[in-house]
């Protein structure tokens, strides 16, 4: 195999990021497995680099054994973590507010393509699996690899990987039906009334709005002051958000696209507080996640 040029070594950081991402649920732990996989090549004497077929799948290999390394024990670090743990959310890339409107943002390996495997609703579905069923439905479903290199990477057999995300599929359909889902315009729509009632502090078109079992779930991770419990109920929901508006007169919300859907971004006295991701069904909101952590609101702010 010719010796491949750091070019072309980088040119897999994309995706490698994008994997990554979607297996962890942070940017910020995505560019570390990334970072450490490429020390790991640099690492190796050059005939060992020399005998790897497929650079590609030698990188995509390791980063997703460090993936799975880190899920295993992810799961002990977020039964410590202080409130709920809501995926980091990831905006627009020419809605970053460190840049010019429509201008590039940053590297553009390392932006992470939006699409509907990243949202925030598949996101949270993703952190209830398993990480060999997560692992092995990100690989197969999201970037199709085929069940026997699913196999050499994770360590299993093909039929056991072929399992692992059937699982991880019904517990998608289980927790996200596909009957009831809206488009992302008209769920802009919705948000839109959304964030307009919220502004007026009017609890009844809130109501309206919500699903009769809305749940509303935010996470401060210790550092900001978050409901440690989620809220939920229409009635309950809507009240929560008018005293969260009667509380900070001055909050200011925009309209922004959350992880490739329809949400809010929230600003006090110019800075960032807070992100919103939505999940809307039949034309009612049917979950709001709040983040607030500051260390998962950098990609928002300057």
């Amino acid at each position: 195999m010719p010796d491949p040029s750091p070019a072309a070594l980088m040119g897999e950081r994309r995706r490698l990021i994008n994997l990554a991402y979607r297996l962890l649920g942070s940017l910020s732990e995505a560019e570390d497995v990334v970072q450490e996989t490429y020390v790991r090549w640099y690492a190796m004497s050059r005939e060992r680099q020399e005998a790897v077929e497929s650079v590609g799948g030698w990188l995509t290999t390791v980063a997703t054994r460090i993936c799975l390394n880190l899920l295993g024990s992810a799961r002990a670090r977020r039964e410590q973590y202080v409130g709920h743990w809501i995926p980091e959310p990831l905006p627009e890339p020419t809605e970053r507010l460190d840049e010019p409107s429509g201008a590039a943002t940053g590297d553009p390996a390392d932006r992470v393509t939006l699409d509907e495997s990243v949202n925030m609703a598949f996101l949270v579905v993703l952190e209830a699996m398993t990480p060999a069923e997560r692992v092995a439905f990100v690989l197969h479903d999201v970037f199709r690899y085929p069940f026997a290199e699913v196999a050499g990477i994770v360590g299993r057999s093909p039929a056991a990987c072929r399992q692992l995300a059937s699982s991880a599929r019904r517990r998608l359909r289980d927790a996200r039906p596909s009957s009831g889902r809206v488009p992302a315009d008209r769920a802009a729509g919705i948000v839109k009334d959304f964030k307009q009632a919220w502004e007026a502090k009017d609890i009844g078109a809130l109501i309206g709005l919500l699903d009769p079992a809305v749940t509303a779930v935010g996470d401060g991770g210790g550092r900001v002051t978050a409901l440690p419990y989620p809220v939920e109920g229409g009635e309950q929901v809507a009240r929560f958000l008018v005293g969260i508006a009667t509380r900070v007169p001055d909050l200011t919300l925009v309209e922004r696209t959350v992880n490739g859907r329809p949400g809010l971004l929230a600003q006090h006295a110019g800075a960032t507080v807070a992100v919103y991701a939505f999940d809307v069904a039949d034309g009612r909101v049917t979950h709001i996640w709040g983040v607030l952590n500051p260390e998962k609101l950098r990609q928002w702010t300057t």
